[in-house]
């Protein structure tokens, strides 16, 4: 076989449709298009949710609510998962939880919930801690810090 001897499969490919050939081609005069109206003039475009110049959906109904820009968006952790992953008085930062694969999106920073329950101590770097999981992490001896 040669590059030349190449051809696509068996009716993967279709010829044009050729318009206003005559009326014997079955698509001549208005080419398919019609009789007058927006779509059978120049490009024939009508934009999405346009309604023919009635008032659109997207206009019609309220606008609700708003979008916090100053919101932080925080990639949580639980104790459990802390418990499993790490030996006593590792150091936890959100560097070392990305490369284990523990966190995925690192967004605003991490947050560490008090979920579960941790026998070990650990010195735990991030972003925010919630009162349960500070409260938890200092009572088996580790530390909390705070970026």
């Amino acid at each position: 076989m040669r590059l030349e001897d190449l051809k696509p499969a068996e009716g993967s490919r279709k010829k044009p449709k050729r318009v206003g050939r005559g009326p014997g081609s079955g698509h001549g005069k208005t080419s398919g298009r019609g009789h007058k109206g927006q779509k059978a003039r120049g490009t024939g475009k009508v934009r999405v949710g346009f309604e023919g110049g009635q008032m659109p959906l997207y206009r019609r109904l309220p606008k609700r609510g708003f979008k916090n820009v100053n919101k932080k968006v925080y990639s949580i952790i639980n104790l459990k998962t802390l418990e499993e992953k790490f030996q006593e008085n590792d150091e936890v930062t959100p560097e070392i939880l990305m490369k284990l694969g523990i966190v995925k999106k690192m967004r605003d920073g991490i947050k560490v919930l008090g979920n579960g329950e941790l026998s070990k101590p650990l010195v735990v770097k991030a972003h925010a801690f919630s009162k349960k999981a500070i409260e938890k992490i200092e009572t088996v001896g580790g530390k909390v810090e705070v970026i």
